[in-house]
C-alpha cells in the first residue's frame, strides 16, 4: 500500500513524504531534521528508509534542513542540473552524499520511477516531479509555479494524486501588507498560482480521471484554507462532481498533516 503525506507545505517550509513498501522519497527537505523526524512519525515511517530527496528548486524554505538531513542519513539527491549546481555553490550537499541529476529520462529508485518536469519559478532549474510507485499508481508534487505550462499539464496527465499549489486569493494578496514588488513577484509567471488558477487546473485533471487531489503551499499572510479549499470545490461542481463522492480533496495545513493512501 502507497501513501503520500505533506510533512510541511507553505511559505515556512515544504516537504513531502512518498512512501511504499520497497522504499520511500521526499520531496524537498524545508524545515528542521528534528521537525522532519517528528512529521515522519504521522505517517509511520523514519528518516533512515528515506531512498532519496527529490529538490525541487533551492529556496530556503525547501532546502533548509537538507544538508543536516543528508549528513544524518544515506539518502541521495536528486535535482535539475542547474538546481545540483546552485545546491552544491552554497555547501548544502555533503561531500559523501550521491547527486542524480534529473535529466529527460526517468530514474529508477527502490521500485520508484521519479520523473522531472520543468516549472517556471524565479530561479533556474526549477522542477517538479511525478513518481509512478510499484502498485502502478502515479503522485505528481507540483508547487512554486507561477504559470502552468503545457509542459506542467502533460506531466500530471493521468496521475491518481496531485499535490497542487493553490497559494494565494488574489484578492486578498492585492489588498495586503505586502510591498508592491513581492505582490508582482507573486503574481509573475515566475510567482505562485492562485486558488482560482489552480482550481481551473483541477477540473481539466478530473475530467482526465484524478480523483486525488491535495492543496499545498498555502500563503499564511494572502490565504485561507477554506477560501483555497472553497474555490476548487466550486470549480469542480461545475462539472457535477461531489467532493467525498466523486473525488477526494484536501488542504495541506502548514505542518503534521495526516496520510493520504494511495
Amino acid at each position: 500500500m502507497s501513501k503520500i503525506c505533506p510533512l510541511y507545505s507553505g511559505s515556512t517550509g515544504n516537504s513531502t513524504y512518498i512512501g511504499t513498501k520497497e522504499g520511500s522519497i521526499l520531496v524537498d527537505v524545508g524545515a528542521s531534521f528534528k521537525g522532519i523526524c517528528e512529521n515522519l512519525k504521522v505517517a509511520n515511517a523514519e528518516p533512515q528508509e528515506i531512498l532519496a530527496v527529490a529538490v525541487t528548486h533551492e529556496h530556503s524554505d525547501h532546502i533548509k534542513g537538507l544538508k543536516t538531513f543528508l549528513n544524518k542519513t544515506s539518502a541521495c539527491v536528486i535535482a535539475s542540473l542547474k538546481t545540483a549546481e546552485t545546491l552544491a555553490e552554497n555547501g548544502s550537499i555533503p561531500p559523501k552524499t550521491k547527486v542524480i541529476i534529473a535529466e529527460d529520462k526517468p530514474l529508477q529508485i527502490g521500485g520508484i520511477e521519479i520523473s522531472r518536469f520543468a516549472t517556471s519559478h524565479d530561479c533556474e532549474g526549477s522542477s517538479g516531479y511525478t513518481f509512478l510507485l510499484p502498485d502502478n499508481k502515479k503522485v505528481a508534487i507540483c508547487t512554486d509555479l507561477g504559470v502552468v505550462t503545457d509542459t506542467v499539464r502533460d506531466a500530471l496527465l493521468g496521475s491518481d494524486v496531485v499535490l497542487m499549489e493553490s497559494n494565494h486569493d488574489i484578492e486578498m494578496l492585492k489588498n495586503g501588507p505586502y510591498p508592491p514588488f513581492l505582490k508582482a513577484r507573486i503574481l509573475s509567471n515566475q510567482g505562485h498560482i492562485s486558488n482560482n488558477i489552480c482550481a481551473a487546473e483541477l477540473k481539466k485533471l478530473f475530467e482526465k480521471g484524478t480523483k486525488r487531489f491535495i492543496l499545498g503551499h498555502l500563503s499564511k499572510q494572502n490565504n485561507t484554507p477554506l477560501l483555497a479549499k472553497s474555490c476548487a470545490t466550486a470549480a469542480l461542481m461545475d462539472l457535477g462532481a461531489q467532493i467525498d463522492k466523486d473525488y477526494f480533496l484536501t488542504v495541506a495545513k502548514p505542518g503534521a498533516n495526516g496520510v493520504t493512501v494511495i
